[in-house]
């Protein structure tokens, strides 16, 4: 702002309207101050000369001519006319000056002198007063406008601050905006594709651990911990404990955890619609890892001739291996039918001849003792309509469902979306110990817990969700496990929905599924409802046909009020039917055939695990691996699992990750093997751990010489020979780093306890001795296997700086 003073009136105070002009108005104020006073001290000094009075000609005793003061304004004296009168006698003639005339200039003179003396001493005052009055508002200004330069200054210090704020913001914005502004376009160019292919509701069998026994450094992990970190919009999920060793620690009642297929860590959700309603927004938002890895996959597929730098999909569950078998059949003359009666509306849980060959198609695959009523059966298009519509039924809103973990996420949605069901999480536990000889091993007394946990949250159970074999473990439970589970229900009044959509893709002639249909008799047949499909065990997922098997015949009743929602062609439900009844096909070509090269894969898969020592489950069932990766991730959390998934999909090969079924512990990944690209996605597999492996490897190389540079330019630790530096992946039994001196190996009195670090990145605990610590460390150089691995030769390769250094510890852990 600027004062500016106007003619006649008291000064003006002015607002710019911008920093500019704010700066623009102080310059025109210092000016105009400073011309002011300028003028006002050349009032003052005229005024001093107009009390002077006029000068003689001549010279006067200040050294004025009568040059200076002819030109002058100053008033005539009252002697006036007398002194011009005398300056007109002299003449070229004459130089002499009479007496008397003489005689008045000295009388005039002197009162000159006198008068002309005291107005140089009033004009000296004033001019004294001026200057010094001009100095203090110089210095005054001054001062104002260096508080107004460090006001500047501040002000664009704090704009800086903000702009580098968000450019920060807006850094971080572009790259969680990076994959999903892909998938909305990839979702936008393939719609279709991706509405028929997301849906994978599934089960899996059982076994044992083919690798040695997997133990994992991580601390164990909390049902709210269990969940992918923050990072996403996430579908309400209840979760309880997550196994017998870790601390049981509960959500909140109606508790919204991570879901499996919320948007990914890091992904930002689209913003919400004004022309949506709150459920349709939260709906939209729905994108996770299964979501964001299949569209990228749609938008790239494999192809050997026209895209063979595609993506190969290793981690949607389909079974690619048998269209030739399927393409026989579906393209013979039965199966090209049409009648009036396919075209038009009919019984919404099913046509009847489809309902009648899906009895007697469970009836004789499942084992069933007695003849299954066709009356029992609903059909719809695919199980993930079955979950949502039996969800629907018989739970209400914020109700929950009983389900362990992990398990196929999709479910999730199904249950969720529409009904707003929830699921609280049973977690099991991936390690083995004195109780638990299998990994992930559901137990009666598991469920128990949940359900007691949930209760005590104020949550109500309806149901519980089994599914064998299962998915992602591909776990086949016995007919006794299955029995304790149904009697568990019972004794609850809980629901069991049993998924049995991979009966028959079990390809071990040695391992026999049992369907629960087989049972002589069910806990409660009211509550038990068994769900099947064409799928997996058909390897026809693109078809959409789920079948519902309850002797509860209210539930079918209210389900077929919304089959409409969920019906299948007419024409599709007859090549189903068609295809059902023909059990020489399926008996004597597809099923063999099928069972033969699953079997074939699944070898290939596990062969190319053990080769690069990765610790899985191996079951003869499903058409998948559940594979323990956690050797690869740098730190035991749900980001660096992401981080590896997405290090896969860069390869071009695509996985399904942990946090996809709700695994409670980071670095499982499901591994598809029923795809005829299955060589050359494994190829692109290793590459993709190996590119992992050498970035892992420069970060401890550049940590190992960041570490031997701190030593040497320490003099006082330089009798320090071993530090280590653990930061090792969770599930190694290996140092990732480790470094010493050149100096001989310390006393134990030279070491600092401060200067040793347990493997698991905790410190050592005060009980234990300094003597034992050092013994312990020095077992631990002996026993690790990663100074092998990386072999001075492989390390000059990266770095040759620190060859010396490797060498150095290799020669020490040998000794």
């Amino acid at each position: 702002m600027a004062w500016k003073k106007l003619s006649g009136q008291n000064p003006v105070l002015i607002y710019p309207q911008s920093l500019q002009q704010q700066q623009s108005a102080e310059h025109v104020y210092f000016c105009v101050t400073s011309a002011c006073l300028l003028m006002t001290l050349c009032e003052l000094l005229g005024a001093a000369v107009c009390h002077s009075p006029p000068l003689l000609p001549y010279l006067s005793r200040y050294g004025f001519s009568d040059l200076n003061t002819t030109g002058s304004a100053a008033a005539v004296p009252e002697d006036g006319p007398v002194a011009q009168e005398t300056l007109e006698l002299p003449n070229k003639e004459s130089n002499q000056t009479p007496a008397n005339v003489r005689h008045r200039k000295h009388r005039r003179g002197g009162r000159s002198s006198q008068g002309h003396g005291s107005g140089r001493c009033s004009g000296r005052e004033s001019l004294d007063k001026a200057l010094a009055s001009f100095l203090n508002w110089q210095q005054s200004a001054e001062e104002r406008l260096l508080s107004l330069e460090e006001a500047r200054l501040e002000r664009d210090w704090r704009a800086e601050e903000r702009r580098e704020q968000r450019e920060e913001r807006r850094a971080e914005q572009e790259r969680r905006h990076e994959l999903q502004l892909f998938s909305m376009l990839t979702g936008a160019l393939f719609p279709s594709r991706q509405d028929a292919q997301t849906a994978d509701p599934s089960a899996s069998p059982s076994a044992h651990l083919s690798a040695p026994r997997m133990t994992t450094a991580a601390p164990p992990v909390s049902s709210s911990s269990s969940q992918p970190p923050a990072e996403a919009p996430t579908v309400q999920v209840i979760s309880t404990h997550e196994a017998e060793k870790s601390q049981p620690t509960s959500v909140t009642a109606c508790q919204m955890s991570q879901n499996v297929l919320a948007t990914p860590r890091g992904a930002e959700a689209p913003s919400p619609s004004v022309y949506l309603s709150k459920r349709g927004n939260s709906i939209r938002q729905h994108q996770g890892t299964l979501q964001e890895g299949f569209v990228q996959y749609a938008a790239n597929k494999y192809h050997v001739t026209d895209n063979p730098e595609g993506i190969i999909n290793l981690g949607t569950s389909e079974n690619k291996l048998c269209y030739d078998l399927l393409h026989a059949r579906l393209t013979r003359p039965d199966m090209l039918y049409v009648e009036p009666s396919l075209l038009q509306y009919s019984d919404w849980t099913g046509r009847t001849f489809l309902r009648e060959e899906v009895a007697k198609f469970l009836t004789h695959y499942c084992g069933s003792p007695k003849t299954l009523n066709a009356d029992n059966v609903v059909v719809m298009n695919g199980c993930g309509s079955l979950f949502s519509c039996v969800a629907a039924v018989i739970c209400d809103p914020k109700d929950a469902i009983l389900i362990p973990t992990p398990f196929y996420g999709v479910i999730t949605d199904d249950v969720d979306l529409y009904s707003d069901v929830k699921l609280f999480h049973v977690h099991l536990d991936c390690e083995t110990d004195g109780k638990d000889s299998r990994a992930f091993h559901l137990t009666v007394e598991k469920l128990e817990e949940g359900l007691t946990k949930a209760k005590q949250e104020g949550l109500i159970i309806r149901a519980v969700i089994l599914m064998n074999p299962h998915n992602p473990l591909a776990e086949i439970y016995t007919p006794e496990e299955m029995i304790a589970f149904l009697e568990f229900a019972k004794r609850n009044d809980l629901h069991a929905i049993v998924d049995e959509l991979y009966m028959l893709t079990v390809f071990d002639e040695s391992v026999t599924f049992h369907s629960v249909l087989s049972l002589d008799s069910l806990p409660d047949p009211l509550r038990t409802h068994v769900m099947w499909g064409l799928s997996k065990d058909f390897a026809m997922s693109g078809i959409r046909a789920g079948t519902l098997y309850t002797e509860n015949r209210e539930l079918v009743e209210a389900l077929a009020q919304l089959g409409c929602f969920h019906g299948i062609p007419g024409t599709v439900q007859h090549q189903v039917a068609q295809l059902l009844q023909d059990r020489a096909w399926i008996d004597n070509e597809f099923l063999p055939e099928n069972r033969r090269r699953l079997k074939a894969a699944h070898s290939f898969l596990t062969g190319e695990l053990r080769s690069m020592g990765i610790p899985f489950l191996d079951r003869p069932a499903a058409l998948f691996v559940w594979a323990d990766l956690r050797e690869y991730l740098q730190e035991s959390s749900f980001q660096e699992e992401l981080n590896l998934w997405r290090c896969f999909l860069r390869h071009n090969v695509l996985l399904s990750c942990g946090q996809a079924f709700s695994c409670s512990t980071p670095g499982w990944f499901r591994i598809v093997f029923a795809d005829q690209h299955l060589h050359l996605g494994m190829k692109r597999f290793r590459e993709a751990l190996k590119k992992n492996e050498e970035k892992s490897t420069r970060a401890d190389t550049s940590a190992i010489k960041e570490t031997v540079d701190k030593c040497k330019n320490s003099p006082t630790e330089s009798d320090n020979a071993a530090i280590v530096n653990s930061t090792s992946p969770p599930g190694s039994k290996s140092l990732d780093q480790l470094e010493e001196r050149d100096s001989p190996a310390p006393d134990t009195d030279l070491v600092s306890a401060e200067g040793l670090v347990s493997l698991d990145g905790e410190a050592p605990k005060p009980a234990e001795s300094l003597e034992s610590l050092i013994g312990t460390l020095r077992n631990q150089i002996r026993s690790s296997d990663w100074l092998e691995k990386n072999t001075p030769e492989l390390s000059a390769g990266e770095d040759p700086e620190i060859l010396d250094v490797f060498k150095a510890l290799l020669h020490r852990a040998r000794k």
